[in-house]
């Protein structure tokens, strides 16, 4: 029995290791590690991080002319910051990404201020409505960049495919929450029937001026996350 055990934890040890050893190529080809500036193993142990990675190398592999960035602390009026999980700007506008690397049953309404995650144990849990989120995330960003046409701005949502979307209504037409494997689809969908509404030296205008907000100080951080801490709080 002693070495039966021993012999499935050294295959077991095998599978995981080439398992790590394929993500940790995967993680070296994608351009994330500089525009993030984490390394592999910080992006790894971190669910919130490993989901935006994820995001982003489905938008690394979509074609066509665009302009990626990831982790951008944007000021908002109050003084106050807002962090930007992703922004992809090609020539059909700005798509702002909030990531939700989440698991179990997700219920959401977009006029709601939380939404309700659940899982079959019966425990349950609310988080603020992602939509409300990204609403803010965009209004800084168009602040920021003086963009004052909203027919430029494209919300997306994007859960965890381990997760199942249950009773998600959303009314706007520039929103849309999706699962991660719908991505590709939803934003390729977009590309074709979105008439072009910025030119190439606009996409790179918009992403240099975007540039300042990314790579944060860990004061920036800091203060950021301790504003996050006191509105859940109230």
């Amino acid at each position: 029995m002693g070495k039966l055990m021993l012999l499935v934890l050294v295959v077991y040890m095998l599978v995981f290791g080439l398992i790590s050893l394929n993500l940790f190529i995967e993680f070296k080809l994608s351009n994330y590690r500089h525009a993030s500036k984490q390394t592999f193993l910080q992006t790894f142990f971190n669910k919130g991080s490993w989901g935006e990675y994820k995001i982003y190398t489905i938008l690394e592999g979509i074609k066509g002319e665009k302009q990626l960035l990831t982790n951008l602390y944007l000021p908002k009026k109050d003084g106050s910051t807002t962090e930007i999980d992703l922004v992809m700007i090609t020539k059909a506008g700005f798509f702002v990404i909030e990531s939700k690397n989440y698991g179990g049953w997700i219920f959401g309404n977009e006029a709601s201020r939380y939404w309700t995650q659940s899982f079959p144990n019966k425990k349950k849990g609310k988080f603020l409505n992602p939509i409300w989120q990204n609403k803010g995330h965009i209004k800084a960003l168009q602040e920021t960049l003086c963009i004052t046409d909203e027919s430029l701005i494209h919300s997306i949502i994007v859960f965890s495919n381990k997760c199942e979307l249950k009773k998600i209504t959303v009314k706007s037409s520039n929103v849309k929450v999706i699962k991660r494997n719908r991505l590709k689809h939803t934003l390729k969908k977009r590309f074709v029937d979105t008439n072009p509404k910025l030119s190439s030296e606009e996409i790179s205008s918009y992403a240099q001026a975007l540039k300042h907000f990314v790579h944060a100080d860990e004061e920036t951080k800091l203060l950021h996350n301790e504003r996050i801490k006191e509105k859940l709080s109230r």
